[in-house]
């Protein structure tokens, strides 16, 4: 069988290595690639996704897994050989009902769609982007069709994301979190509101990349493998072993845009940085999920970048940084401040408190869409009236509305859900981590991120994707992932912020 397991690994190699290559095309994308460019960019990565797809779905591959899962179901069911196989088995069941053109197809579309995105956004004219959402709503509609007969089209959608959950699942965890958030917001509406005008002070753009650098090294983000670039929405990618970019947006009029995006994708950058050389170039490089993910973005940006102990920290050197912006006011105000509770019309920068309201709109909108019970040229409408129903503000623009988010140009559907999720793992995985290092609070005091890191290092990247979310996170804390530690978390954190 040795042969045979080294034959798979090789093929999966070469996969890898084509997902690297398209990942490099992508970031050049939102990065440096002049607008001319986005035709023959489509083309290069369509062409690198169909490779891929007649690489990945060979009858070849199949044999291989048909011969090899015998001898796998032998072995130590956690060891690396092992789960490389269980999760080959189930990528290739699920890429063999992908034709190779339509994998082709999905890449040329959402290139073009992206770029008209851009410009919808930056002209806050949904008509722009609105005819590549047609396109995108019913190329979504047509994959989740390869994948009948189902419980509901958004479960295939969703699966790519999510391995194994069910849109019912995340339904249920929403309904039981929705109302205890509501009341908390509610209360806090009725409290004496947080002075955040220190946030809304000029910070100019280079002190504050410097700032995000010095941020990112101190929290364990490792820029010999890797760096930050600006784009027009912020994220993370993997161009393989030993290259993990983040990106930043700048706002120099508005404190929490760079600082908190910057700890959100270094939180991603550091689980990818984790994850062992020995899985690279396998199934099973890489996180798990995105709502695993997540939890590891949401925990560094919130958990860490929004605590107490953190500011405690590193307040005075902010304060030497910024000595005209944060003049005369005290730490505990500006904690305080980066922790307003406010509805807001951008998720990326919504409060802790308000944010998951965010999430369950676009899942609701998402549902609709695919369902064809909301049409897309009544989207922004459509987002306008839930927005205002979930969160009581109506956006003033399609630009901070509909348009706000990259992913659906992306054709990214079923995604957002994952951010919402990962709020509630992180808290999950902070429970437990308090429990096994104790004094952590301690520790942030005094600048040291290092054991924190460790643990994570230890208890979920160095496991990379062999085990499927929910059985990971079972592992970790002992439960399958639920809203209980989120919920006990907020009302403690904003109760003591705002007196309740």
């Amino acid at each position: 069988m040795d042969e045979k397991l080294k034959e798979l690994k090789e093929t999966m190699g070469t996969l890898t290595d084509l997902g690297h290559a398209s990942s490099l095309l992508s970031w050049d994308q939102e990065t440096y690639m002049p607008p001319g460019g986005v035709e023959s960019r489509g083309r290069a990565l369509a062409t690198l996704g169909k490779m891929a797809q007649e690489i990945g779905t060979d009858e070849k591959v199949g044999k291989l897994l048909e011969e090899l899962g015998p001898w796998a179901a032998e072995q130590d069911p956690d060891s690396d050989d092992a789960r490389l196989i269980i999760v080959s088995q189930r990528a290739y069941d699920k890429a063999v009902k992908v034709p190779p053109d339509m994998v082709a197809e999905r890449a040329m579309l959402t290139t073009m769609a992206n770029a008209a995105w851009r410009e919808a956004r930056e002209k806050s004219d949904y008509s722009i982007f609105e005819p590549h959402m047609e396109k995108i709503i019913e190329f979504n509609q047509r994959y989740a069709d390869l994948f009948k007969p189902y419980e509901h089209a958004y479960d295939v959608l969703l699966d790519d994301y999510e391995p194994k959950m069910k849109t019912e699942d995340v339904k249920k965890i929403f309904a039981d979190i929705r109302p205890k958030q509501v009341e908390l917001i509610e209360k806090i509406a009725n409290a004496k509101q947080v002075d955040d005008s220190v946030l809304f002070k000029h910070y100019p753009k280079a002190e504050q990349i410097a700032m995000g650098e010095e941020i990112a090294k101190l929290i364990g983000y490792d820029f010999n493998r890797g760096r930050q670039d600006e784009v027009h929405h912020p994220f993370q990618t993997t161009i393989g072993y030993g290259d993990q970019r983040i990106t930043y947006r700048v706002d120099e009029n508005f404190f929490n845009t760079y600082i908190f995006s910057i700890m959100h994708e270094g939180g991603h950058a550091m689980y990818e940085q984790g994850v062992p050389k020995s899985l690279s170039r396998t199934a099973l490089y890489g996180g798990t999920s995105l709502a695993v993910h997540e939890s590891q973005s949401r925990m560094w940006e919130n958990l860490v970048g929004r605590s107490l102990p953190f500011w405690e920290f590193y307040y005075p050197k902010l304060q030497a940084r910024f000595p005209e912006q944060t003049k005369g006011v005290s730490m505990e105000d500006f904690y305080k401040a980066v922790n307003k509770v406010e509805p807001s019309y951008i998720r990326v920068e919504a409060d802790e408190a308000t944010y998951n309201l965010h999430i369950m709109l676009r899942l609701e909108i998402e549902i609709g869409l695919l369902e064809g019970t909301i049409a897309v040229k009544d989207l922004p409408q459509v987002w306008d009236d839930k927005f205002e129903e979930y969160l009581g503000i109506r956006p003033r623009n399609n630009a901070e509305g509909v348009l706000q988010d990259v992913h659906w140009s992306f054709g990214l559907f079923g995604y957002f859900s994952t951010y919402a999720l990962g709020n509630l793992v992180s808290l999950q995985l902070w429970e437990k981590i308090n429990e096994d290092i104790p004094g952590l609070d301690d520790q942030m005091r005094s600048g040291e991120f290092g054991k924190l890191l460790g643990w994570l290092n230890e208890n979920v990247h160095a496991h990379g994707s062999k085990f499927y979310p929910q059985d990971l996170v079972q592992r970790i804390t002992g439960s399958k992932i639920n809203g209980d530690a989120y919920i006990k978390y907020l009302n403690k954190k904003f109760g003591d912020i705002y007196g309740l």
